[in-house]
């Protein structure tokens, strides 16, 4: 899950990690006040999506009066932001941030994310703060100094020091940097977070070290142990598909092929999606309607594939192992009953009972192509889509 960057930062200040004063706001005409309140004579006016790249886009505004913070507020708000992570549909702007100026000393990148090769938490710095970390890592990956931390143990003193040190901080600022990374962690264990990214962690000419910019995402397995996170969804920044089919409590994620994908478990999704690709096309969705398969389950699905206008086949790939093959040819036949599938659709079914559940597709009445293996069933709904 993720969370704008104003919510990240109210959680920072929850283990006293220091961020700039400032308030959120959905209507312009608060800015003139908001800039009075917080009495700088810079302040900035931030977009609020769940994208990085706002300032390139024109999403990250300077104000230097109370006229000029509510003129830049009324331009971003209701904007369009087109972002190299917003896509080339872009996202539509409906709050700004605005914060105190800084007097920025230097830029510098912090971080903490699972490394899945070693199962455990990593925590990296940069001197290359304001930049985007891919691009560092493809350009300058010696510029990037990683940190492994065992969870059973935690952020260490000595490595919060080690950080700290190389990004070539020294006294105070080394001090307050070491603080800081600690705090981040706190941060990152406690609120079961996949994701804390400081960019840019900043010193500043009157000392100090703050985090002007913060991302966090959540792990979605463990919101039942935070009772308030789920309150800071923002579901008009998530794609009104993926809204909807986690109603149903099916794993949908949105692409920009031509052909919907309902598949159970994860690793079969993705083998379904690279032999389409393979077989000459891309696919529109990963859908993951897990181990039940049942009439409800494929029938949202469907519902939520034929939702995307982009769909112009749909390819069920589901092994039956807990449950029966014929079972799921039974479910799959009448949610086709009660969905207008109005694209071809190829099925493939292995597992037990494999040859009742063709038997059960092939005499159902329902217009549909019978596949044999993964190979053929990717083959077979490409040259439908095709024809």
């Amino acid at each position: 899950m993720k969370i704008h960057e104003y919510q990240a930062k109210e959680i920072l200040r929850k283990y006293k990690i220091t961020v700039p004063n400032g308030e959120v706001t959905e209507n312009p005409s608060d800015a003139g006040a908001i800039y009075n309140k917080l009495g700088t004579p810079v302040v900035v006016v931030k977009a609020q999506i769940h994208a990085g790249g706002r300032g390139k886009g024109g999403g990250v505004k300077l104000a230097k009066s109370e006229t000029e913070a509510e003129e830049l507020a009324k331009q971003i708000i209701g904007m369009n932001l087109v972002t190299h992570q917003t896509g080339p549909e872009g996202k539509e702007v409906l709050r700004v941030l605005i914060e105190e100026g800084m007097d920025i000393k230097h830029e510098f990148y912090a971080g903490i994310t699972l490394d899945r090769k070693q199962s455990k938490p990593v925590m990296m710095v940069s001197t290359e703060g304001g930049m985007d970390i891919e691009e560092v890592a493809e350009k300058t990956p010696d510029k990037i100094i990683k940190e492994t931390i065992d969870p059973n143990l935690g952020l260490l003193p000595n490595q919060a020091s080690y950080l700290s040190y190389a990004l070539g901080l020294e006294g105070d600022y080394a001090k307050q940097a070491r603080n800081f990374f600690l705090g981040l962690w706190k941060a990152y264990d406690n609120e079961d977070a996949s994701l804390v990214e400081i960019n840019p962690l900043v010193t500043t000419g009157d000392g100090r070290v703050l985090a002007l910019d913060c991302k966090i995402d959540f792990d979605d397995n463990a919101l039942y142990r935070h009772a308030d996170l789920p309150e800071l969804r923002d579901l008009t920044e998530e794609d009104p598909l993926e809204v909807e089919a986690s109603k149903y409590h099916l794993n949908y994620v949105r692409l920009d092929g031509a052909i919907g994908c309902m598949v159970n478990g994860a690793g079969l999704a993705m083998a379904t999606m690279d032999i389409i690709k393979y077989a000459g096309s891309s696919p529109a969705n990963f859908l993951d309607v897990g181990g039940g398969a049942n009439p409800e389950t494929v029938t949202n699905g469907f519902k939520i594939i034929l939702s995307d206008k982009n769909v112009k086949g749909i390819f069920v790939n589901i092994f039956g192992g807990i449950v029966r093959c014929d079972r799921i040819a039974n479910g799959i036949v009448e949610a086709a009953k009660n969905v207008d599938i109005n694209v071809p659709l190829v099925v493939r079914l292995a597992g037990t009972n494999a040859e009742l559940a063709k038997e059960i597709l092939e005499n159902s009445g329902i217009q549909m192509i019978v596949a044999n293996d993964l190979k053929d069933g990717a083959e077979k709904i490409v040259g439908a889509i095709n024809n």
